[in-house]
């Protein structure tokens, strides 16, 4: 469940990300609300969970910490609960990073490496987390999100300036690393291996208890695999849409307004011209002009652009004022001065001089305002609409800031509620395959699952027409499904997994019985039970990588040494499998094949790792850090709750 995050921060990148922006995905969290884990009781603020040379680290930091790379996952895993995160070590990892962080910070420090106040603030900016309505930063913003979150703009800088020290110090250290060619050449090789041998399933199925289990063999199974029968956080979300209708009928334009609107787009009623060019543009004044006379000696435009290497693009329609903004002023009124199928006189532009011939002319005649009332009218009432449902939701919208419920808020209004089916974060009817959320949900599914129960949002729809008005009206916490309501399949999970435990003891003996020189069908065949027969292998590196995700069992076999016998876990309690190897035919490749190069770029990156990896412990090794043990349990038991079950 964790892979990924476990794998991102093994990745160089993944501990550049760390060692520099902690803080900054704890406040992207912030900003985009979603809910804090309130405050941090149970342990005292002051309790400090490490000491990384002369750096305290504190539980608050640390829980806070744990908690947004939490919320972090469950963008991608809506199932995880805080308690499978722990126990699958997301709690661990994230402690692991703020040393290594605090601790490549403070020895930046130590060497003299600096990051300034205007350097913090180029990263807060460029988080783009705090932008105002008009995409710029706003300071504001800033302050009431750190607010929110319990934080002070200090401590948030100084976070910030100590993952920026990280960066300086750990970027160049894997810069440039390298793989001597001669290995990256073997490795390569290894892409054309081939192998042969035999890979055996040895099913739960055929193992598995004929008889019912009792009542506390099914409660011990079910307690000890809880974590595998997660369901989903699940939401009903109430809503109602208003549009148009909910203004009623607005007042119709006045004449003085029509007047107004006429007069002041003068020029969209003006008579207008606009034109179709072919366009030549040459470097100098000189070059056009020699193409203009072998033009006007009867060559085509474009014969005379193709003999100097160029060629001619179409143009327009355009008036005379976007061509001057296209070109230069001098270019408009030359096309604009002459008339069809002439060219006119070379102009400088903004690309070099241009040769312009009129392919065509559209004339457009002025329009009168009682030509256009009609027109302006429906305008001037479809934005008096809009702006009126604009007001309207600007209301709401304060009704809604200042406490009034959904019920309250429909009922003034005549507005009709709705309440869905328990939806899932992903917008999926729980329990229904193939149901989705109304559509008209699906903009606001992402703030409906960061919502407090019975606190209405307002949103926007289909922009100057529809809005909506929803709430979170019932939350079901993502948890283990009961027992009883899942019995059967407990009980048949335990099945499985009785039965692997006894696949697992056949595995033994089968492998046994390989080792003693039988032949993989005799040692199969000395089981009591059924087994299906074995699979002959032979396929090479490129084969299984063709195929996309390599099965576990594959890459094992193709990890083993020659003539030998290996056996492995099948997913999900369902069996073994049992491997042997019996030929392995090296690949051939030529001393100048293009892959070497690909695959030393490769393991170059990989070194470049492994240098920033050793780079780091040593760091954390020269810096010193010091673990209370105890202060870390208890901010994960206050995570989980587990202070609250043991109460």
């Amino acid at each position: 469940m964790l892979q990924l995050f476990r794998n991102f921060f093994k990745s160089k990148l993944g501990i550049a990300f760390t060692l520099g922006f902690l803080a900054l995905i704890a406040i992207a969290f912030a900003s985009s609300d979603v809910a804090s884990s309130g405050s941090f009781g149970g342990v005292s603020g002051g309790d400090r969970v490490a000491v990384v040379g002369d750096t305290k680290i504190g539980t608050a930091e640390y829980s806070m910490n744990v908690t947004n790379a939490f919320n972090n996952m469950r963008q991608q895993n809506p199932t995880l609960t805080m308690d499978a995160f722990v126990s699958q070590g997301g709690a661990d990892q994230v402690f692991e990073q703020m040393l290594q962080r605090t601790a490549v910070a403070e020895y930046a420090r130590k060497y003299g490496l600096r990051a300034g106040q205007r350097l913090v603030d180029s990263e807060i900016i460029q988080s783009g987390s705090f932008n105002g309505p008009d995409g710029s930063f706003d300071q504001d913003m800033f302050r009431a999100v750190l607010q929110r979150q319990g934080l002070t703009e200090a401590a948030v800088r100084s976070d910030l300036a100590a993952g920026l020290l990280a960066q300086q110090l750990t970027r160049p250290v894997g810069f440039g690393a390298t793989m001597p060619r001669s290995i990256a050449q073997r490795y390569a090789a290894l892409q054309g291996e081939s192998r042969k041998g035999t890979i055996a399933i040895i099913p739960s199925m055929a193992f598995a208890p004929k008889d019912d289990p009792t009542d506390k063999q099914v409660q011990e199974y079910y307690s000890q695999n809880k974590q595998n029968y997660i369901r989903p956080e699940r939401r009903v979300i109430r809503y109602t849409t208003f549009g148009p209708d909910a203004v009623g009928d607005v007042p119709a334009p006045t004449d003085a307004q029509i007047k107004a609107r006429y007069e002041r787009d003068a020029d969209q009623y003006a008579a207008s011209e606009s034109r179709e060019f072919t366009q030549l543009v040459l470097p100098t004044e000189a070059a056009a002009k020699a193409v203009l006379d072998e033009v006007n000696n009867g060559s085509s435009l474009a014969a005379a652009a193709k003999s100097k290497g160029l060629e001619t693009t179409s143009v327009g329609p355009v008036t005379q004022s976007e061509l001057a903004q296209n070109a230069s002023a001098a270019v408009a009124q030359a096309a604009f001065a002459v008339d069809r199928g002439t060219i006119a006189k070379p102009a400088r532009g903004g690309l070099g001089w241009y040769l312009l011939r009129v392919d065509s002319v559209k004339s457009t005649p002025a329009r009168s305002l009682d030509q256009v009332r009609g027109e302006i009218s429906d305008t001037l009432a479809a934005e008096q609409q809009r702006a009126a449902l604009v007001d309207l939701s600007t209301k709401i919208e304060d009704e809604v800031d200042s406490g009034r419920s959904l019920a309250e808020i429909a009922k003034e209004r005549d507005l009709t509620l709705q309440s869905t089916k328990p939806l899932t974060a992903e917008g999926n009817v729980y329990g229904t395959p193939g149901e989705k959320a109304p559509e008209v949900l699906n903009r606001a599914l992402t703030t409906a699952f960061q919502m407090q129960e019975g606190k209405p949002q307002l949103a926007e729809v289909d922009p100057g027409k529809t809005f909506l008005i929803f709430e979170a009206q019932e939350i079901t916490p993502s948890a283990a499904a009961p027992l009883k309501d899942i019995r059967e399949q407990v009980v048949a999970a335990w099945r499985r997994h009785e039965g692997s435990v006894k696949a697992k003891e056949a595995s033994q003996r089968i492998m046994k019985r390989l080792a003693d020189g039988k032949s993989f069908r005799e040692a199969m065949a000395a089981e009591k039970t059924t087994l299906p027969p074995a699979d002959s292998i032979d396929m090479s590196r490129d084969e299984i990588a063709r195929g996309g995700q390599v099965p576990p069992i594959l890459a094992l076999f193709f990890s083993m040494a020659e003539d030998t016998t290996k056996r492995l876990e099948a997913p999900g309690d369902n069996g073994w499998f049992v491997a042997q190897l019996d030929t392995i035919t090296p690949g051939k490749l030529d001393d100048d094949d293009p892959s070497i190069g690909q695959v030393r770029t490769q393991l170059g990156q990989l070194v470049g790792d492994e240098y920033l990896e050793q780079f780091v412990k040593a760091v954390e090794k020269q810096i010193g850090t010091e673990r209370n043990s105890a202060a870390i349990k208890a901010v994960k038991d206050q995570l989980t709750g587990a202070n609250n079950r043991l109460n």
